[in-house]
């Protein structure tokens, strides 16, 4: 999962491609907008406001064509919630990645976050960070697995049973593309892991663009069966050489949520397919 290098904080860090910049930018709009309403449930007499990353990475990375120094999905988080004066009550981070994990969860101390390490695949720390979630809380799940074939399908399952939960979700495009044919052919899994049951539900005969679209709704039509809904609104992040890498997307089962999402994003960007 790449290796680290030196950090400009005196911990290891890694490169990252410039996207991560608007990732970021988007995960810290999101918050700032919600931040009224997560206001509402921090305090002792209060149920929470959690954060939860999955895929945390080391909290620190360096853009690799600029230098540029940026934040990790977690530490960009806790520091937009606290500048917005409504600071996540807890923040639960997990990579299967230890190393990783214990930088990102040291820097987070660093800011006097109330940081909960998790190690382990997403699939597995998604149960024992739901258990620790008070029932009532108000929670906030970053999705963003480095391929699809992380992504398992458990994730969304297990979080759709919290009561009040949004999830700003990465659905890697580049993999339906580029590992489409591996998927068909039954040389890889990735696909079954991200939505299982595909196979049945998917014309295999058309052609490779319908395929992927078809997935794509037939995830959608899954994580809806949840009792979920995934956002209209999707915003396309692109490569260096405007290539399509993946789209963010809200899921979440309040409308406030995906009104707060559609003035993130603005206007979604880019064809699907």
């Amino acid at each position: 999962m790449g290796s680290l290098i030196a950090g400009d904080d005196g911990l290891p860090a890694e490169e990252v491609g410039g996207w991560a910049v608007e990732k970021h930018n988007l995960l810290r709009r999101y918050i700032d907008i919600s931040r009224a309403v997560r206001r509402r449930w921090i305090g002792p007499t209060n149920a929470g406001a959690t954060y939860i990353d999955l895929f945390c990475g080391p909290g620190r990375a360096r853009v690799r064509k600029t230098g540029e120094w940026i934040d990790g999905s977690c530490v960009a988080a806790w520091k937009k919630s606290v500048e917005g004066g409504a600071p996540f009550s807890t923040v639960f981070i997990a990579d299967a990645d230890n190393e990783k994990l214990e930088h990102a969860a040291e820097r987070l101390r660093r800011l006097k976050a109330p940081v909960v390490p998790v190690h382990g695949k997403a699939v597995d720390t998604v149960k024992q960070i739901a258990a620790r979630l008070h029932p009532n809380g108000l929670h906030f799940a970053f999705i963003d697995p480095f391929n699809l074939g992380a992504f398992d399908f458990e994730v969304m399952r297990t979080l759709s049973r919290l009561r009040r939960i949004d999830m700003m979700v990465h659905v890697s495009k580049m993999d339906l593309q580029r590992n489409l044919g591996f998927n068909v052919a039954m040389q890889q899994s990735a696909f079954e892991t991200f939505a299982p049951g595909w196979r049945a539900s998917v014309n295999l005969k058309q052609s490779q663009p319908n395929i992927r679209r078809d997935v794509f709704e037939y995830w959608r039509n899954l994580v809806a069966n949840l009792g979920i809904d995934a956002s209209a609104d999707m915003r396309l992040i692109t490569g260096d050489r405007s290539q399509p890498l993946y789209w963010l997307l809200l899921v979440a089962k309040h409308d406030l949520a995906h009104r707060f999402w559609a003035s993130a994003t603005e206007t979604a960007q880019g064809s699907l397919f």
